[in-house]
C-alpha cells in the first residue's frame, strides 16, 4: 500500500534537467560524471544528480513557500554549476531538447534503474535525452492530491505553452513549439492517470498494476501529472526546461497560485469530461503554442490558448496577491501578450545566425547568466 506523506499545503519545489554541451560546436557531451566529481568536492548541500544519459544533469530546489527564495537558491546553485563547468570547458543550457544531437550517440548513465529502463525500453531510453522541468506542489492529504491533480489537468496546455523550448530536434525544425513531449508519448505508461478521485481508489489501482507486474513504483508512471506520495506532492511533468531560471521559477509560482485558488474554492471538483479534449488540447499546445486552440468540454467553448491563459491569470489574481506571486504572473503575462516564448526566440536566433551550434551557444550563455 502506498502511504501518502502529508505535506504543508502550497509548499513547492522544482526540478530542472540541463543540457551539458562542449564549447567547440556546442553538441551534447558526456560530462555529468566529471561535473559531479568537481561539484561534490564542496559540501554544498544541494540536490544535484545525474539523469538517464551522461549528457544530462538534474538540479532540484529545496522546499519553498516563497518563489523569491526559490530563485535565490537557484542562483546559488547556478554559480556552483557554472564554476565547475568552466573548469571543464563545458557549457550548460536550458531548452527542452538539444537542437542537433543524435540519440544513438548518447550513453545511458550506469545506475541500476537506468539500466533497467534501457533494457525494458530499448532505443526509447536514449531518445529520452530530452530536458524537462518538474513542479511539485505540497498537499495536505492523498485525497487532496487526487483532487488537485484532476483540477490542474485542464491547465496542462498552459504549462506546455509557457515553457515550450524545443522547436528543433536532430537538426531540423519540427514545426512544434514543444517537440520534447513526443519523445515521452512513446512510453506505454505516459499520458494521463485514470480518473480516480480519492487515495483509497488510487491505492487499489496501484496494487492491481503492481500485482500484474506492470509497475514496481510510482517512478514507472510517466504521466503528465502524478501524485508523489513519498514527497506529499502533486507533480507537474509537462514543462520543457526553460532557457532561464527566472521563467522556471515563474512557472512554479503559477502552479502554486493555481493550487491556492483550487484549495480556497472547495466548490470546484474534478469532472471526468475534462479528459474528453485533453489529448486534443495537449497536441494544440505542443504544436502551436499560444496560437493553439483550447476546447473547454464542460462549457462547450473554444478559445486560443493565449486567451485562456490570460483569462486564468485574471481569475486567480486574488490568490496571486495573497501569495505574493503577482510579479511572477506579470512576468508570464508580459511574455504571452506579445506572443513571445522560448521557442519563438530560438527560431528567431536560428533565422539570424543560420547555425544551430550558435543557437546552443546563445542558450548556454543565457542559462549560465552571462
Amino acid at each position: 500500500m502506498l502511504e501518502f506523506n502529508n505535506s504543508t499545503p502550497l509548499t513547492m519545489g522544482i526540478e530542472l534537467e540541463l543540457q551539458i554541451v562542449n564549447r567547440r560546436d556546442y553538441n551534447l557531451t558526456r560530462g555529468s560524471d566529471d561535473l559531479l566529481e568537481i561539484i561534490n568536492k564542496v559540501d554544498h548541500g544541494y540536490d544535484i544528480k545525474p539523469e538517464i544519459t551522461e549528457s544530462m544533469i538534474e538540479i532540484a530546489t529545496s522546499v519553498h513557500t516563497d518563489h523569491h527564495a526559490m530563485l535565490a537558491e537557484l542562483v546559488e546553485m547556478r554559480k556552483l554549476l557554472v564554476a565547475a563547468a568552466d573548469k571543464l570547458n563545458l557549457g550548460l543550457a536550458g531548452g527542452g531538447a538539444h537542437p542537433f544531437q543524435h540519440w544513438e550517440d548518447q550513453r545511458i548513465y550506469p545506475t541500476d534503474r537506468y539500466r533497467l529502463v534501457s533494457d525494458l525500453y530499448g532505443y526509447l531510453a536514449k531518445q529520452f535525452t530530452v530536458y524537462g522541468q518538474h513542479i511539485h506542489i505540497g498537499c495536505p492529504s492523498g485525497d487532496e492530491a487526487m483532487r488537485l491533480s484532476h483540477l490542474l489537468a485542464r491547465t496542462i496546455p498552459h504549462f506546455i505553452t509557457l515553457s515550450a523550448s524545443s522547436p528543433f530536434y536532430q537538426g531540423v525544425d519540427t514545426t512544434f513549439q514543444s517537440s520534447r513531449l513526443t519523445s515521452i508519448n512513446a512510453f506505454p505508461l505516459s499520458g494521463t492517470m485514470p480518473f480516480l478521485t480519492d487515495w483509497e481508489s488510487f491505492n487499489t489501482y496501484f496494487d492491481k498494476m503492481s500485482r500484474l507486474g506492470i509497475v514496481a513504483s510510482m517512478k514507472d508512471f510517466y504521466w503528465d501529472l502524478r501524485p508523489k506520495p513519498e514527497y506529499g506532492t502533486v507533480e507537474i511533468r509537462v514543462c520543457d526546461t526553460p532557457l532561464t531560471i527566472e521563467t522556471a521559477v515563474a512557472l512554479g509560482a503559477y502552479a502554486q497560485t493555481l493550487a491556492k485558488h483550487f484549495l480556497d474554492h472547495r466548490e470546484l471538483q474534478p469532472v471526468q469530461d475534462t479528459y474528453l479534449t485533453y489529448s486534443y488540447n495537449r497536441f494544440q499546445a505542443c504544436r502551436f503554442g499560444l496560437n493553439g486552440a483550447l476546447i473547454n468540454p464542460i462549457a462547450g467553448t473554444q478559445s486560443s490558448i493565449q486567451e485562456d491563459i490570460l483569462q486564468t491569470f485574471d481569475l486567480i489574481a486574488d490568490s496571486a496577491e495573497a501569495l505574493g506571486t503577482a510579479d511572477a504572473i506579470t512576468l508570464l503575462r508580459n511574455r504571452i501578450r506579445d506572443l513571445q516564448s522560448d521557442a519563438t526566440w530560438l527560431r528567431a536566433s536560428y533565422e539570424k545566425s543560420g547555425s544551430l551550434s550558435d543557437v546552443v551557444r546563445q542558450q548556454s550563455t543565457i542559462w549560465m547568466g552571462r
